[in-house]
């Protein structure tokens, strides 16, 4: 079963690619995909399958309470999210994952007594959808073949506006459906920018006490680094309700730092 996969299992189960990244090899892709993926994937990378991340930040569990978590996502088979909070300074350990297509959530006080478990079919849908959104921290998962990208940018000429792109893909049996705002590039300056500035994507949730239903998820990117040839966002807002006013309000409830991302 899926929890009784660590880690370290599931970062060892990763399988090494022999291919590196040709930026040649996206001419078919619309002009603003091309160039988030070249800004995203530095040329001759080795195609990763893997990355294990090392973060801090806060989440919001009514208030804002501090958070230190280590993730791995491995793209043919999911990922786990393993992190302490501390509430009234108290630690609650667990972690949320989704693995082989089932997808739970367990956190303990004090590692020892029970918080919040959830699994299920709803649980899981929710957990592919997570998979989705990181896929921002895995470019290379956004290479593959079978991801379809469309541009809504062909009818403007003002090169100074951002770009946005939809990706659509197969996770874990689920579709995405991603939109991404991507910076515009900069002609005066000389500049052919890619940075990813937010994305957003349906993700199954009953946040507000109804049936499970899709509702609008997404993020802000604040900062980005590269690490060992990605260029990943490293400072995020992510949250319900994303495009609109609640997500300010109430939407939001998660920030994080990366730290450190290592890829395979």
């Amino acid at each position: 079963m899926s929890k009784e996969i660590s880690l370290n299992t599931l970062w060892n189960s990763a399988i090494s690619k022999d291919r590196v990244f040709h930026s040649d090899e996206l001419s078919h892709l619309p002009e603003a995909a091309r160039r988030y993926l070249q800004h995203a994937i530095a040329p001759g990378t080795k195609i990763a399958s893997a990355v294990r991340l090392y973060m801090h930040g806060e989440i919001k569990l009514k208030s804002w309470i501090p958070f230190k978590a280590e993730q791995v996502i491995c793209w043919e088979r999911g990922l786990i999210w393993s992190a302490t909070a501390w509430m009234n300074g108290l630690p609650i350990v667990g972690s949320d994952r989704i693995i082989d297509g089932v997808g739970s959530m367990q956190w303990k006080l004090l590692g020892i007594f029970p918080v919040m478990s959830a699994t299920g079919s709803d649980i899981t849908r929710s957990a592919v959808g997570r998979l989705q959104a990181e896929s921002v921290c895995l470019p290379s998962a956004l290479c593959a073949d079978d991801i379809l990208w469309t541009s809504t940018d062909s009818s403007h000429s003002d090169s100074n506006l951002d770009s946005s792109l939809h990706s659509s893909f197969l996770v874990q049996g689920e579709r995405a459906e991603l939109d991404f705002t991507i910076e515009s590039a900069k002609p005066r300056l000389r500049q052919q920018t890619g940075r990813l500035k937010t994305f957003k994507l349906p993700r199954w949730n009953n946040l507000d006490g109804s049936e499970f239903h899709y509702m609008d998820f997404g993020g802000i990117m604040e900062e980005e680094r590269t690490f060992s040839g990605y260029t990943i966002p490293t400072r995020l807002r992510i949250g319900w309700y994303f495009g609109t006013k609640r997500f300010e309000s109430e939407g939001e409830f998660f920030r994080a730092t990366i730290d450190d991302a290592i890829y395979r």
